[in-house]
């Protein structure tokens, strides 16, 4: 059975086999998660990105899916990049943001992957609700490995004190 941590902090300080990066559909980089996971991984992470944009994702990665490229210098094997859906009191979009996760841990679990660090995706820039995206987010990962011993450790690496206790109120 999967152990879930909730680690208040930097996602590219983890030691783990896969760390998620919370994406733009670019893959080139950008703010947040993002942006921190391209700095400190270096320059070998936006080169496989920039040939995932040559090859098979020539319009950007779509909202919902997954892909992995190297860690670079991060202590990780490997990123997942994923981008999580724009939140919108007009639109429910959370079939997208658990799809973020379900397809994270797909191409974790194709790589051999047996820990894995999530952030809170969509709830920086992209206005997801704290509250909502925790639930949503832990719903998801419990649904993907309920019945699946490939993942060791799932971690959500949160970003300050709210991200924290808005996923501590639903685990």
């Amino acid at each position: 059975m999967v152990t879930i941590h909730l680690i208040p902090g930097d996602i590219t300080e983890q030691s783990v086999d896969a760390v998620v990066n919370a994406a733009n559909s670019s893959l080139l980089g950008g703010g947040g998660v993002d942006g921190a996971i391209h700095r400190r991984g270096g320059p070998e992470i936006l080169a496989e990105c920039r040939d995932l944009r040559a090859s098979r994702y020539g319009k950007g990665l779509p909202t919902g899916q997954a892909v992995a490229t190297t860690a670079g210098r991060l202590p990780a094997r490997w990123v997942i990049h994923t981008v999580g859906p724009v939140w919108s009191a007009s639109e429910d979009r959370s079939g997208q943001l658990a799809s973020c996760y379900r397809e994270s841990l797909r191409v974790a679990r194709e790589l051999g992957a047996r820990t894995v660090a999530f952030p809170a995706i969509s709830t920086g820039v992209y206005g997801w609700p704290l509250d909502d995206g925790a639930r949503i987010a832990l719903a998801a990962v419990r649904r993907e490995t309920e019945r699946d011993d490939t993942f060791e450790e799932i971690r959500f690496v949160l970003f300050g004190q709210r991200a924290y206790e808005a996923f501590t109120a639903w685990l």
